[in-house]
Formats: structure tokens, sequence, C-alpha cells
């Protein structure tokens, strides 16, 4: 198996914060290796305004303890850098950092590229699966936006997919290229979601990482602290979040444990599946079970976002002569 610094001047008694001008930590092909551009994304989304102040280093910033703020910040980035004209999530739904899953598709094409001669395959006939789309439908946005892939979006919150339906309607590039499906068996992950004469490149998730609600708000005040956010008095989650999205019985071992086992009952459909882990000590558990499912390629990807590290592990069933016949098959005639 494969297994800020910042600087302080003084300057006309404010501090002036040095931040460094390339996030050199994010996916060489990352949009937002650089600075939020708060004038641009103001020109682009006016309603941001309202939300932007110089912060104590006399940067241009939003508050980020504030729901409200992240999410306008999240509406003006897909529509600056992806093109989404009309964005919106119901209230205390997940608003996820858009850098990091934006990594996450950045690697996945990586790893398709390995898989077909350096070559990543691009185009609406390449079919991947986000399991956990949520409200927000940001992974099909990102990745039909950067290589054009076609997206199938699974999850159990009904209120989510009718979310995530209805920014595919109010938006024209989204049309066709990303479908929604209720999985209504909260045992199954795949069973219910892929069809029979279904395959799929890759599939993706964002598994629930914490084991209970007090887990997970425990490590939002880590986190916190750590961005030297001392006290929110807007929300428990400035990033939002339902139970569902935020825990489950057994926490993200748990979850991807019945990945990993249900994955194995369709070893063929689908190339690369994936999952991020979001704690490092999880990793021998993982790699333990994908042992006993027998997986044939086993890769780690490590990712990193500010304070936040995080790892993208991928397995696949598909033998060598197998990945032949899917590159033959599938990929051939994009090269």
């Amino acid at each position: 198996m494969n297994h800020l610094i910042c600087g302080f001047v003084l300057k006309t008694s404010l501090k002036v914060k040095n931040f460094p001008e390339e996030k050199s930590n994010l996916h060489p092909r990352n949009r937002h290796r650089f600075r939020y551009n708060f004038d641009l994304l103001c020109q682009s989304t006016p309603e941001l305004n309202a939300f932007v102040s110089l912060n104590a280093f006399n940067s241009k910033s939003i508050d980020f303890s504030d729901a409200a703020a992240v999410k306008m910040l999240n509406k003006a980035l897909l529509k600056y850098f992806y093109g989404i004209s009309n964005w919106d999530i119901p209230l205390n739904y997940l608003c996820p950092p858009i850098p990091g899953r934006a990594d996450y598709i950045h690697y996945m094409a990586d790893l398709l590229s390995s898989s077909n001669n350096g070559i990543i395959p691009k185009g609406n006939l390449i079919n991947i699966l986000d399991i956990g789309i949520g409200a927000n439908c940001v992974y099909p946005i990102i990745g039909n936006k950067e290589y054009g892939w076609h997206f199938i979006g699974s999850d159990i919150d009904s209120v989510a997919i009718k979310s995530s339906i209805n920014i595919i309607a109010a938006n024209e590039s989204l049309k066709d290229v990303v479908e929604c499906r209720l999985q209504k068996d909260y045992s199954a992950i795949y069973r219910n979601v892929i069809k029979a004469d279904e395959c799929f490149d890759f599939s993706i998730c964002n598994p629930p990482f914490h084991s209970s609600l007090s887990e997970a708000k425990a490590g939002n005040e880590r986190k916190r602290k750590n961005l030297g956010i001392l006290k929110n008095t807007k929300t428990d989650f400035n990033f939002g979040g339902q139970n569902n999205e935020l825990c489950c019985e057994g926490g993200e071992v748990a979850f991807v444990g019945k990945m990993i086992e249900q994955s194995a009952l369709l070893p063929s459909q689908c190339f690369w599946f994936s999952t991020l882990i979001s704690k490092k000590d999880n990793l021998p558990k993982v790699y333990n079970l994908l042992n006993k499912v027998k997986a044939l390629d086993v890769k780690t990807i490590n990712m990193a976002q500010g304070q936040k590290v995080s790892r993208i592990v991928a397995w696949t069933f598909l033998n060598k002569k197998q990945q032949k016949d899917w590159r033959e098959k599938r990929w051939s005639f994009l090269n």
C-alpha cells in the first residue's frame, strides 16, 4: 500500500500583518492559492460589501465567526471563480470552505491522470459520484467548471437534495451535467444510488468526522482558538452543518468502514473510490479495513489548508488488465 508565519511591523499606529501572497500548500491548479481580493469579489457580488471591513491588521476581510459572512463569501467565490450566479443554502446547512473542496477535486484529477499516462480525462463523459452532495453542490460545481465532468450526487437528507436541485436548476451551466439522488436507506452508501449499468471514474466523500455533536463542538472550538477567535456570538458553527453532516455513530472510521465494506460489493463499477480522512490516527484502521476487502491499490494524498491538515485515501479493486481495459473503453478517445 502506498501509504503564516506572520511578521509584524508598526505603521501609523496600526499593526500590519505580512501574509504570504501565495498559499503554496494548496494544489498548484487551485484558483484560491492567492489571498482573497475583496475589491474584485465585491464588484462581482455587491452584497458582500456589507460584511467586509478592515481587520486588526489593516487588511480587508470578513468576520469568519459569522456564518452569514462566510456564506456570502462562498456565494461571491462561486460566482467570481466558477460562474455560478445563483447559489444559496438553507439556514444551518454546511457551508464548506471552497479552497479545500477545490483541492480534493484537483488531486483526484491528478489521480486519474496517473492512471491515464499523465493525461487528465476531461468532459461530461467522465462520470463522478459525490457521496453526500449536501445542500451546497460545491464539489460538482468545481469539478464541472475545471474539467467538464458529469456528476451524480447522493444524500440522505431530502432538504439538502432539494437545495442542490434548486442550485442546478438556477444555473444553466449545471443543467444536464449534475444529477441528484436521494439515498433513502440510512445504512447504505452505494446501494440504491449506483444503477446496475453505471460506471464511475471515481467517487468522492466528505464523511461526518465526529462521533457526537459534543465532539463536533469541541473540535470547532479548537479550530476557533487556532484562528484566534476567542468567542463566538453568532452561531455554534461558522460553517454550519446539520447533525448528519458533522457526526455519526462511531465517527469517521465507522462511516468510512461501511463505505469500504460496501465498495467491495461493486468492485468493477468504480475505478477509484475515495474519501477524506480528517484524523491521521484513523489511517491505520482504514488501511486494515482495505486489506480485509482486498483492495488492490491504495493511495494516500496529503492536503493542507492553512492550519488544517487532512488527507484523501483512494482505493481500487481493478487489476492492471482491468485498468487497461477501462482506459481503452472510457478514456482513450478523450486523449
